[in-house]
């Protein structure tokens, strides 16, 4: 017990982290409340820098978990991400209120100051994520996954004080609580197949009834298949999709960053736990596997297609968003070892990436507004050619062109499917992929090529920490590449199983 309470040290950081956030948040000193943000990272840090001491070779010995490597790896990379997430943020949750109690206009009252709040729910859902790396149980999975998407909710309907916000806040809750109830079935047809909520014990009886009955009961398939529905709504893909584009455009851009990469990762996480309860040695079972391909096809296309239609950047990003999560179905289909490495070292560049195109937008506004029609970033090099070539940057990781992070990234899953020999999902993938050259390209040439129009020349950059951000997304999307062999050795053993 203790053993695993150590391990949780980095999540231990974090909540405490969360409190301090939220009290400072209520100071009556402005200067107090404007470093929210940064004790936020602070504590980010701290929890990344605990996580090498934490997962010695001792702790993990004696660890129960499926995985005991994955926290290691999935912990670092989030707190690191999660980092440049919150600088996304910097300047955005009370910006104006805060103008006006410094200029005497409005006076400052603690209910209504909410950057505090805002980071510490953030922090929360990083916690969440980083639990769900320790989980040894069907209870433990579902509230791991649950502190992953409560806090969300409450920050997309703060970001901005709008009445699309709210819309889109209510949306996401109530479809979160639906996939809330899918898996919650699921795991009861589990266990009621088994006889048990421990991982390793569900294992085990899922291999005797394979071994005995030559496959999984009925129940168990039911089960499995009800779950992994449930957990698309997490990562974004269909069937439960509709509401991502609704949600990423009616929240602030960094608020879309963070619910692009904190609840997918968590998503991956566990449909990762729930097929390797089945394992990936014998092989998934034919309908399972059959409905991963569907699902991972009609993500990829719905996806792309979706993004070409659209005006909205933050749209456009949201349905694009939709697209990556087809694509990390793939390597899950592809399985271990390569597959799940594949998904894993993926994760990690869409993060850092995707992280780095919204923090742009984030930075950028135009007479006080957010920026969010594709005409509003036209000739951006103009004004602001940092900005303009960190979106470009991030935007080509994305699409995958060579020799930016994101394309070895997308190159990694597709030979993991082809040693698979998923030979016509890579082809998919790939046409797919060209389709989202149109978008992306469009992004990159209205942004570095395109002369200024008369909506354009009132945009101008307005916060200088989303901004650092995208630089530093762009600076690592270019030099990422370096570090690749040992982010790939890092995730595969990640994915090793105790000895």
């Amino acid at each position: 017990m203790v053993d695993r309470l150590f391990l949780l040290t980095p999540e231990f950081i974090l909540l405490f982290g969360a409190v301090v956030c939220v009290i400072t948040g209520l100071s009556n000193h402005a200067a107090i409340r404007k470093r929210v943000g940064f004790i936020a990272c602070g504590f980010l840090l701290v929890s990344a820098i605990s996580v090498p001491f934490v997962y010695n070779s001792s702790a993990i010995e004696t660890s129960d978990a499926l995985f005991p490597h994955l926290g290691a790896y999935v912990k670092f990379f989030t707190a690191i991400i999660s980092i440049l997430l919150v600088m996304a943020a910097g300047g955005l949750i009370d910006r104006h209120y805060e103008h006006a109690v410094a200029k005497g206009k409005d006076r400052f009252h603690a209910l209504r100051s909410s950057g505090g709040e805002f980071h510490g729910l953030l922090l929360l859902s990083v916690t969440g994520l980083m639990l769900l790396c320790e989980a040894r149980d069907l209870i433990w999975l579902f509230l791991a996954l649950e502190l992953v998407s409560l806090p969300t909710y409450v920050m997309v309907a703060m970001s901005r004080w709008s009445r699309i916000a709210q819309e889109a806040a209510m949306k996401y809750f109530f479809l979160g609580a639906m996939s809330a109830g899918l898996m919650l079935y699921g795991f009861a047809l589990i266990y009621v197949s088994t006889g048990s909520l421990v991982l390793q014990e569900i294992s085990t009886s899922f291999e005797a009834q394979m071994a005995v009955g030559g496959g999984l009961s009925y129940f168990a398939i039911i089960g499995v298949l009800l779950s992994l529905f449930g957990l698309c709504y997490k990562i974004a893909a269909a069937p439960l999709h509709l509401y991502a584009p609704d949600v990423y455009q009616g929240a602030a851009a960094p608020v879309t960053a963070f619910l692009a990469f904190i609840p997918k990762t968590a998503g991956m996480i566990a449909i990762i736990l729930l097929l390797s309860m089945i394992g990936w040695e014998r092989g998934l079972p034919p309908i399972i596997e059959m409905s991963l391909w569907v699902i991972a096809v009609l993500t990829m296309i719905l996806g792309n297609i979706g993004a070409l239609l659209q005006q909205s950047t933050q749209r456009m990003l949201g349905y694009s968003s939709i697209a990556h999560s087809g694509y990390m179905l793939m390597g899950v289909i592809a399985g271990p070892p390569l597959g799940l490495a594949a998904v894993f070292v993926y994760l990690v560049i869409y993060g850092l990436t995707n992280t780095g195109a919204f923090a742009t937008l984030a930075a950028i506004t135009k007479e006080g507004h957010r920026v969010d029609r594709l005409e509003d970033i036209a000739g951006l090099y103009k004004h602001n050619p940092l900005a303009a070539s960190s979106l470009a940057v991030s935007s080509g990781s994305l699409l995958g062109i060579p020799p930016l992070f994101g394309f070895w990234g997308k190159l990694l899953l597709f030979i993991a499917a082809i040693s698979a020999g998923q030979i016509l999902l890579v082809v998919i993938a790939a046409l797919t992929s060209a389709v989202s050259a149109w978008y992306y390209l469009k992004i990159i040439g209205l942004a570095v090529l395109s002369p200024l129009t008369e909506q354009s020349q009132r945009v101008k950059v307005a916060l200088k920490w989303p901004l650092i951000a995208a630089i530093l997304s762009a600076i690592i999307a270019i030099g990422g590449p370096f570090a690749l062999s040992s982010m790939i050795v890092d995730a595969n053993q990640a994915m090793a199983l105790p000895e």
